[in-house]
This record gives C-alpha cells, sequence and structure tokens, in this order.
C-alpha cells in the first residue's frame, strides 16, 4: 500500500505508528472485556450489545451520500453479514475457552491469510511459508493439549471463527473505493449488526440490561475501545505505511491479550500453552514480514 502525499515524513509515520498501536491495543482488550460480560449474559447477546453501542459512535461516518450508495453494495452487505456471524462464533468459543487461549488462537489469522493469497495466485516467500508452518504447528500444539485453557468445542470455535473472518476479509477487498477511510467499516457494523440483532433475538430473547457496572464496562469497553477506536485508528495507520509493516501490529493482539488473560484472569500457563502461544506469534510475525520478500522469493514459481 503505498502511503499518500504527505504522510511519509518522519512524523507522518510516527502519527500512523501510533494509530496502529492503539488499534492492537485496543483489538487485545476485546476478550478480557467479554470474558467480564460472559460472567452475566450469554456469547450472542454480548455481541449483539456490543454492535449496538459500536454502531452508535460510527452511525454519523455512514450518514453521508457515499456511505449511504455502500448498503446497495453486494460486497459489502455480505462483508458485513460475515463479520457480523464472525463474532457470534468466536464469543460462542470464547465461552469455553481461557483469554489468553482465545487471544494466541487469533495469531494463525496471518497463516490463513498467506495461504489464501497463494490460493488465489499471489506469490508467497520463503519466510512466510516457514511462518504458516510455525502458526499451525502452535495451533495444533493448542487444540491438541490445551493444558486445561480451553474445551475442544471452544477451540474449534475459536479457529472456526478466524475461516469466516478470512471471508470477510477477501470479500471486503472488493467493496467499492471511497474518499472516507470510515464510510465502509462503518457500513460493515451497521450491516453486522443488523445480522446479529434476529439470531439474538430469536435464539436467545431480548438481552437482559440490568447487569453490574462491570458488564456495562465490559460492553462499552468492546463497543467503544475494542471495535470502533481500533477499526478508526487501524484505518487511518495502515492507509500511511507499508501493509507489512502495519501487519506487524495485529500481533499485539495475541501477545497482550495472552498477558492479561494469565495476569489478571489467573489463565492456566502450561508448557503446551507457552511454546503454542510462542510459536503462533512468532510464525504471524515471519508471515508479515515475509511480504517483503514476496516478489523476490516467490515459492513455486
Amino acid at each position: 500500500m503505498t502511503a499518500p502525499a504527505g504522510a511519509g515524513g518522519t512524523g507522518g509515520k510516527a502519527l500512523a505508528f501510533a494509530a496502529l498501536t492503539i488499534a492492537g491495543l485496543g483489538w487485545s482488550l476485546g476478550f478480557p472485556l467479554g470474558k467480564l460480560t460472559l460472567r452475566e449474559i450469554g456469547p450472542a447477546h454480548t455481541i449483539l450489545m456490543r454492535f449496538v453501542i459500536a454502531s452508535a459512535f460510527a452511525l454519523p461516518f455512514a450518514l453521508g451520500p457515499e456511505a449511504r450508495r455502500l448498503f446497495r453494495s453486494p460486497p459489502v452487505l455480505l462483508a458485513g453479514l460475515f463479520y457480523g456471524i464472525a463474532f457470534l462464533v468466536q464469543f460462542e468459543g470464547l465461552a469455553g475457552v481461557t483469554v489468553s487461549l482465545a487471544a494466541l488462537l487469533v495469531g494463525v489469522m496471518p497463516a490463513l491469510v498467506a495461504i489464501a493469497a497463494w490460493a488465489l495466485g499471489e506469490r508467497v516467500s520463503r519466510l512466510s511459508w516457514a511462518g504458516v508452518a510455525g502458526a499451525t504447528a502452535g495451533a495444533v500444539l493448542l487444540a491438541g493439549k490445551p493444558d486445561g485453557a480451553g474445551t475442544p468445542l471452544g477451540i474449534a470455535l475459536s479457529l472456526l471463527s478466524l475461516r469466516i473472518c478470512l471471508a470477510w476479509r477477501l470479500v471486503l477487498m472488493r467493496a467499492p473505493a471511497t474518499r472516507s477511510a470510515l464510510a465502509v467499516p462503518a457500513v460493515t457494523l451497521l450491516v453486522a449488526t443488523a445480522a446479529v440483532l434476529p439470531i439474538a433475538l430469536l435464539l436467545h430473547g431480548p438481552p437482559r440490561l440490568d447487569l453490574s457496572a462491570t458488564a456495562w464496562a465490559g460492553l462499552i469497553g468492546q463497543g467503544l475501545l475494542a471495535t470502533f477506536v481500533a477499526t478508526a485508528a487501524w484505518q487511518y495507520g495502515a492507509a500511511r505505511v507499508g501493509s507489512a509493516s502495519a501487519g506487524v501490529f495485529i500481533n499485539l493482539e495475541p501477545l497482550v491479550g495472552a498477558l492479561i488473560g494469565i495476569a489478571l484472569f489467573n489463565d492456566p500457563a502450561g508448557v503446551a500453552l507457552i511454546v503454542g502461544g510462542l510459536l503462533i506469534v512468532a510464525g504471524s510475525i515471519a508471515v508479515v514480514l515475509g511480504e517483503r520478500g514476496a516478489a523476490a522469493a516467490p515459492i513455486g514459481g
């Protein structure tokens, strides 16, 4: 991705990296804050209320003529559907795994993206393939020996949610270009909320509102910090630096999320979790950095 004019200076890049750091930290709060809410309401209601709160902040960016046209765009509508379903599945999985394990499994995402890129005919470097192997080995280790950090169903749903997230990413690549960086994310979020609403209501009825202050703090934090702010910061930062540099900040989510789980939620940290987590984080970083050498060292080309 090419940085726009005027954004390539030291100050501009420093601000972009600061925004990407905020995005990574915001996403890393999603699982810990979600666990606080799941103590009182179920996964579907948690996601519904999270999206409603995030949509309240996103709505102003979806009211302009350019954004309103996106509601008639099939890729954006499909992306919104995938986005909502992915979160529903992910939090059903979170109910059966620890914060640390859920966060570490997200580190498999760059490997899935690399595999999808190869399947679509793009060149993938040797370093990226090494990262795919490392991240996959880490995920297999965690799934086979989670050390009490999760149930098989919880792990399976967490990994399934990543595949749906990948579909969301691929579909979103076909979204129309817009002048506003937040138009597509805002409309996608509103569509996702509309998709989650009937599912949550039909399966579980209306959500409880008589929640504790802790649960409400978790919901507001998820909607504002882990969804809206993280998305806005990512859109700003990723538009101003190379994709490989931006991708490194995705790894803040599994790393910080796992540390929060261990430090604040007393998550078990057995040998398998530590080794598997290190393999996933190191592998995902290798995948991202390998983008820089994809053209010079293609595999199978």
